[in-house]
Order: C-alpha cells, then structure tokens, then sequence
C-alpha cells in the first residue's frame, strides 16, 4: 500500500517560522514532523510515500529524503511550480497511487493512531472514498463533516447532496482513497479534495465513507496549537513511544545537552548540544531543541526554543516560541 503526505502547504499562520521550514519539516521535539507521520504510516502498512513540495521545495525534499532513508520507504516527489490545492495535489501523483487503494495524510498534524482498522473498513466498503474522523473537537470551529445514519458522508463544509438526520464529525486530515476517485478530478488547475472533488463523487452515486479513529489529535498550523501540542507530549497526553525508540518522554534530556544550573523543572525536552547556563531557570513545559542556549539568569516556562537559538542574559520567555531572533507569541488561552 502508498502513501501520500501533503507538504506543499504555505504555513502563512506558522511564519515567520515557515521561512525556515514547510510546516511538515519542522522539529518537533527534536526531530521533524514527517518522521511521526512515517512511523504511523508504515505501522499501516505503507511501503511507499509521495510527497508534492512547493513552498521551500528543496528543504521539504532534502528532509522527505532523509526521514524515508531512516524509515526505509522509497520516496517519490512532485514538485508544484503553482500550488495546486489537495485534490489537485493528489492528482499530481496520480501515476505513483493508482495501482491499489491509498492514504492520504496531512502533513501539519500529529495524530499517532493505528489507521490498520480504517483501512480494512475502506476495502471492505467499496467506497471511493474514507473520511477518517473524530468528535468535533469542544470549543472549536472546524468545517463539519456530516454523516447519514449508515456512516455515508453527505456532506463537507456545507458542500454536498444533504439529507436528514445527519451529525456532524470532525476531519482529522487522513483519508483512504480508491484510485476511483481520480475519475473526479478534472484534468488541471487547483482543486480542492473535500469541497470539490468527493462533492463530485457523491453527486455522481459514488460512496464516500467516514470512519472514527479516536486517538490524540492536533494541527500544529498556529503557533498557540504548535505550543499546545509539545506540552501535551512532555506531559505525557500522548502516546508515542510506540512509534519508536526516538520519541521523547517527559523530561527527556540529551547526553549531550550541558546543563549548568539546578533550576530544571520538568517536563521539559531537552536536545543534543542545547545549553542552560548557571543560575537560568527552565520548565515547566519547555523544549529546547538542538544546540539552543539558555543564558544566565533567563527564565523560559511553558516555551519552545528552536535549533541554535540563544536565549540573552536575564531574558524572561513564557509561552512564546523563540527562533534565532524572533519571539513570537503563543498564547495558550489562543490555542
């Protein structure tokens, strides 16, 4: 079985950090986003992952590379001059998917879940199409995905047949697709997968499915969800350590990180050759990644302080993500 991770995305929300990283490569706790999608994805059976770059295409690739090499899964890129939105993203690597049924996974989340069962479910339904779904998160505002009493999609962000008695679920941003459903898609130009082209399908008599995946959720697309989701792992909110030796557990500290101060207070994450110098003050809540300093008298709670960046003298960091110069705020009320 492939598999596809959108990674063409702008990260507008994320900047100025996506100046630096799409949003699929940046660290998170010490390694890159895609490596947690990886590891998911062969847990499920992937043998092969495409990826379509166009924002920062030659970091996005260089990383892709190197996650695919250390997870041992061939790669195959599509570049896109024009971005071309998630269907036509999809339809760029239509060649690379249509020998069998595939996945789709959205490359700014972490949702560390066995997707096994969703898989089994699609190929058993005959759908061209599964939405893999969860309860609408509380409190927030996401386009709904409505289901009719047999689990039938009808309809995706107001877009859709409709029907009576249908409830409302949240889309987690993976789906298992038929290569039917390139039958729907027109032949160039953006478009989107949801409000178009399964709008398409389903207008035609074609099935489009949702099935629930309960687990761990999160889109890391604003910098308050970002900060969110590494106190949720430090905390111990989310499982990971299935996926592999290399995920971080509550005050993971680096053999090579050098810490000069007793003022450590966990959770906190701490990467190879970061630094906290004496009398600074770190955690709660705190990632540090990879050769970051901490200076003298700095106290940094409820932060994220990205690869290389040093924190001054006396500086005081609290729910803020902190890259080189740059002090951009996290407000966790904003998440």
């Amino acid at each position: 079985m492939k598999a596809m991770v959108l990674c063409a995305g702008l990260g507008t929300r994320l900047r100025p950090l996506t100046e630096r990283w799409p949003k699929p490569a940046m660290p998170l706790l010490g390694q890159p986003l895609l490596r947690y999608h990886l590891a998911v994805l062969k847990a499920a059976g992937v043998t092969a992952v495409g990826i379509n770059t166009h924002h920062l295409p030659d970091t996005m690739a260089e990383v892709a590379r190197a996650e695919c090499e250390r997870a041992q899964l061939p790669l195959h890129v599509v570049h896109e001059p024009v971005i071309q939105g998630t269907g036509g993203g999809i339809r760029g690597l239509r060649e690379f998917l249509s020998g069998d049924d595939f996945l789709v996974f959205n490359g700014d989340i972490l949702y560390p879940v066995d997707l096994r069962p969703a898989v089994a479910m699609h190929r058993a339904s005959g759908a061209v199409a599964t939405m893999v779904l969860q309860a609408m998160p509380e409190g927030e505002k996401y386009a709904a995905v409505e289901l009719d009493a047999s689990g039938h999609v009808r309809r995706i962000a107001g877009h859709g047949p409709g029907g009576e008695g249908l409830t409302p679920w949240h889309f987690t941003g993976v789906h298992v697709m038929s290569p039917r459903i390139f039958d729907f898609m027109t032949p160039e130009g953006p478009e989107d997968i949801n409000r178009e082209v399964y709008v398409r399908a389903m207008q035609a008599g074609q099935t489009v499915r949702g099935v629930r995946v309960d687990g761990y959720w999160s889109d890391l697309g604003t910098p308050s969800r970002y900060l969110a989701t590494v106190l949720d792992v430090l905390a111990g909110r989310v499982r990971l350590e299935w996926l592999g030796a290399d995920a971080p557990g509550p005050s993971w500290v680096h053999p090579e990180a050098r810490v000069g101060t007793k003022s450590v207070e966990g959770p906190v994450y701490l990467g190879r050759g970061a630094t906290v110098a004496e009398g600074a003050s770190v955690g709660p809540g705190v990632s540090v990644g990879a050769g970051a300093k901490v200076g003298t008298g700095a106290r940094v709670q409820r932060a994220a302080v990205f690869e290389d960046t040093e924190v001054a003298p006396g500086e005081t960091l609290t729910e803020v993500l902190a890259w080189g110069t740059h002090r951009i705020p996290a407000p966790l009320s904003g998440r």
